[in-house]
C-alpha cells in the first residue's frame, strides 16, 4: 500500500528541507509533537522513499569552479542500450553535476561546472569523442538567478 502523506508529514518534510541538521526534539518541537513520533515518521518517511537523503550544499564558484555550463548531447542512436552506455559513460565525469533525458532535438542536457574554461573544453572534447555521440552544443551561464534545491510542498499540497 502506498505511503500517505498527511499535514504532519509534509510540515516535517518543509522543515528538514529548509534544514536538514536540526535535531529530532527540535524537529518535534516545530511540527508540533513529541520526539518519538516524530523520529518514527522521519524514519518511514526515509523508508517510503520520500527523504532520499542529507547533504550540505557547496558553494561551487568559492571551491574554485568557476565555470557552470550547460552541454546539449545529440547521439546517433536513441536505442534504450545506447541511451544506458551514455548515462553510465557520464557518471564517471565528475565535472557533469546533472544529465537529463530530454524530448524532442537533444538527448540530453548536462549541467556542468569546471575550474576554468580550458578545462570546460577538454570535458567537451571527451564528450564529443564518447560512443554514439552525433555532436555536442554549449552554452555558458553568466549568473544563476535562482537556484532552490527544495521541492515545492505547498503546491504538492494544493494537488492531493
Amino acid at each position: 500500500m502506498p505511503y500517505r502523506l498527511d499535514a504532519i508529514d509534509h510540515r516535517i518534510l518543509k522543515e528538514l528541507q529548509e534544514d536538514g541538521r536540526m535535531t529530532n526534539v527540535e524537529l518535534a518541537r516545530r511540527v508540533g509533537i513529541s520526539p518519538p513520533p516524530c523520529l518514527r515518521r522521519v524514519r518511514a518517511l526515509e523508508e517510503a522513499g520520500f527523504i532520499t537523503g542529507y547533504r550540505a550544499l557547496l558553494d561551487e564558484k568559492r571551491l574554485g569552479y568557476e565555470v557552470t555550463a550547460f552541454a546539449m548531447v545529440h547521439l546517433s542512436s536513441q536505442a534504450e542500450a545506447d541511451l544506458a552506455a551514455f548515462e553510465a559513460y557520464v557518471r564517471s565525469k565528475p565535472l557533469v553535476r546533472e544529465c537529463w533525458m530530454l524530448s524532442g532535438e537533444i538527448d540530453f542536457l548536462l549541467k556542468c561546472v569546471a575550474p576554468n574554461l580550458s578545462t570546460f573544453q577538454a570535458l567537451v572534447a571527451e564528450l564529443t569523442g564518447a560512443p554514439n555521440v552525433r555532436n555536442v552544443k554549449t552554452t555558458l551561464t553568466l549568473r544563476n538567478s535562482k537556484n532552490d534545491p527544495i521541492v515545492p510542498l505547498e503546491l504538492d499540497r494544493l494537488a492531493v
